[in-house]
């Protein structure tokens, strides 16, 4: 078992779920609540990191992030960061392909809270940030735990971007997927093994979680 890239990727996992999620709240609810002739091409935008090819997103990425582009250089002028093989440029490149995961379970239990609700509290006396905190992120719940684990889930297994951009520095950038794929590059295939069954074991708790959840919507929206 490489613990070094277990920690790596428990980290990643814990700050790209973290950092999304207020992002996302916002995002799913504007999506979930408005309509509007743009709104299919955001959301089919929003889709592409389901869609493309990981190595296609990577390189995409690596060509933004890296010393020769305009943002890559910028930072690395003002702030000496640099993003290309580094734990920060993998956190941008996880915040960005995890997108959608967070977003569309969030989206979804939005958009099955009935207006009247809404209305409803407006006429009690209850402002939209009060009947936002006290009325929809109470009956949105389940939307919000499916996105965190989705996010989660996902970024323990992400390989294709997380190699591009990250590359496989241990303790920094070596995550438990890139080591599985070392550990089989170099026939040492018990190792791959019980990272394997980690990652496994991870997925399997996220999705069940997501069903979990989803059985509970119903009864709220009664």
């Amino acid at each position: 078992m490489d613990w070094q890239a277990a920690r790596v990727s428990l980290l990643l996992a814990v700050l790209t779920a973290s950092l999304l999620l207020p992002p996302g709240i916002a995002l799913a609810r504007w999506l979930a609540l408005t309509s509007w002739r743009g709104k299919p091409l955001a959301e089919a935008t929003l889709m592409l990191p389901l869609l493309l090819p990981p190595t296609v997103i990577g390189f995409y990425l690596l060509a933004s992030f890296g010393q020769g582009s305009a943002v890559g250089s910028w930072l690395a002028r003002q702030f000496d960061l640099r993003l290309v093989f580094s734990f920060e440029g993998l956190l941008a490149a996880s915040l960005l392909i995890n997108l959608p995961f967070m977003v569309q379970p969030i989206q979804r239990a939005f958009a099955s809270i009935p207006h009247s609700l809404r209305e409803a509290a407006w006429v009690c006396g209850l402002g939209r940030w009060r009947t936002f905190v006290k009325i929809e992120l109470p009956l949105a719940w389940p939307g919000l735990l499916a996105g965190v684990a989705l996010t989660a889930a996902h970024t323990l297994g992400e390989f294709g971007v997380v190699l591009m951009v990250g590359g496989s520095i241990p303790g920094q950038t070596r995550t438990l997927s890139i080591a599985i794929y070392d550990r089989v590059q170099a026939f040492d295939m018990a190792a791959a093994q019980v990272m394997s069954l980690v990652l496994v074991a991870c997925s399997l708790v996220a999705v069940a979680l997501v069903f979990a959840a989803d059985r509970r919507r119903p009864l709220q929206e009664r």
